[in-house]
């Protein structure tokens, strides 16, 4: 017969058969003290090989993170210098990689690429009217240019001419573009910001020094016919001149001919001393960095490029900067200019499209009267 020990929970024979029950009881005392031995010894072990399987840990290092970077064209010798020091003060502040993916080109179809889909984090262009068309697009939020400072201006420059070694045509100033004997190099104002200056620049050097409206066309008629080619942006202008060796007089950003002369070329340069401050805006393509997750790596980017450390590199590739102490600091490289007028004092960027570049206006109906479209 069996009955039940409450105590120990195990069935015990009645009887002749005792000291087997006693055995039983011993060897149930054993198992289970040896199975709690196990137990423990396993749960030992996974615990001392917990720290092998991958746990998220306080302050661990947040996701790489990659901002796209779209500015115009002669704008990438700086952020070459630019960006390592954004990557490292980010890493260095925030424990996070930011690693850039970048393109370079002409302002005005570097705007399209953008509205057609080029998701673009941050904006660099040319001209605050290739932002505006952006933001037209929704692509970025109205105010942009309250958010950062110097209502979104980052970069400056102005308009230069350079000619060939010698200048063997005596060239001294805008005049001497419309003689009949001189070839000029310019980009095209439908494609590229550089053009959209230099065409505003050779109209103001006429309306702002004393001349009237028919005047200024006549005499930008006449510099345009002395134009055999119409490169797509800066750079490609650049390379026409110096690399094709094309033109007697190149127009083009002073930053581009100073960035030149630091890589050894020995042209001579005039800065013309009636001429237009071409003020280059930089924004955070809100709507693709919201989608992307970017919007406050980018943000601090922007904010960086005011910085005096990125202003001096903007510096240091010709651009004139907009921080007052940096300028200072490189007063020397950048001539003061004698009349500066302002895209403000030609009606702003609406103005001055509708009248000059938009479809059928002043550029075309000058391309159109020399039989160039």
């Amino acid at each position: 017969m069996w009955y039940h020990s409450r105590k120990n929970q195990v069935l015990l024979p009645t009887g002749k058969n005792t000291r087997s029950a006693g055995f039983s009881l011993k060897s149930a005392k054993l198992l289970k003290s040896s199975l709690l031995k196990v137990f423990a010894f396993f749960f030992a072990v996974g615990l001392g090989l917990s720290w092998l399987i991958p746990q998220p840990a306080i302050g661990q290092q947040p996701k790489d993170v990659e901002l796209t970077l779209v500015s115009f064209a002669v704008t990438k010798a700086a952020y070459e210098r630019i960006i390592p020091g954004f990557v490292a003060k980010w890493k260095r502040e925030n424990n996070q990689n930011v690693k850039f993916s970048q393109s370079y080109g002409g302002s005005g179809s570097q705007t399209r690429a953008v509205i057609d889909g080029l998701e673009a984090d941050v904006v660099h262009l040319s001209l605050a009217f290739d932002t505006g068309r952006i933001q037209q697009a929704g692509l970025i939020k109205p105010g942009w240019e309250r958010e950062v400072p110097n209502s979104g201006i980052v970069s400056k420059s102005v308009v230069a001419l350079v000619a060939r070694p010698g200048n063997p045509k005596g060239i001294k100033g805008w005049s001497d573009l419309a003689k009949s004997n001189i070839k000029v190099i310019t980009a095209n104002p439908k494609t590229s910001g550089v053009a959209r200056w230099n065409f505003l620049a050779l109209w103001g050097s006429v309306t702002k020094n004393g001349g009237n409206e028919q005047a200024a066309r006549s005499f930008v008629t006449q510099v345009y016919k002395n134009v055999p080619v119409l490169p797509k942006d800066a750079r490609e202008a650049s390379d026409v001149f110096y690399k094709q060796n094309q033109g007697d007089v190149l127009i083009n950003y002073e930053n581009e001919i100073l960035l030149a002369k630091q890589k050894g070329e020995t042209e001579p340069f005039i800065i013309p001393q009636v001429n237009i401050s071409i003020d280059n805006p930089v924004a955070v393509v809100d709507k693709y960095a919201a989608k992307h997750g970017t919007t406050k790596v980018a943000e601090a980017f922007v904010k960086y490029l005011f910085t005096p450390e990125a202003q001096q590199e903007f510096a240091k590739v010709g651009f004139r900067p907009v921080n007052s102490t940096v300028a200072g600091q490189f007063s020397s490289q950048f001539p003061r200019i004698g009349k500066l007028f302002t895209v403000s004092d030609m009606g702003g960027w609406n103005g001055a499209q509708s009248k000059f570049f938009a479809d059928g206006a002043m550029f075309d109906q000058i391309q159109n009267g020399l039989g160039k479209r």
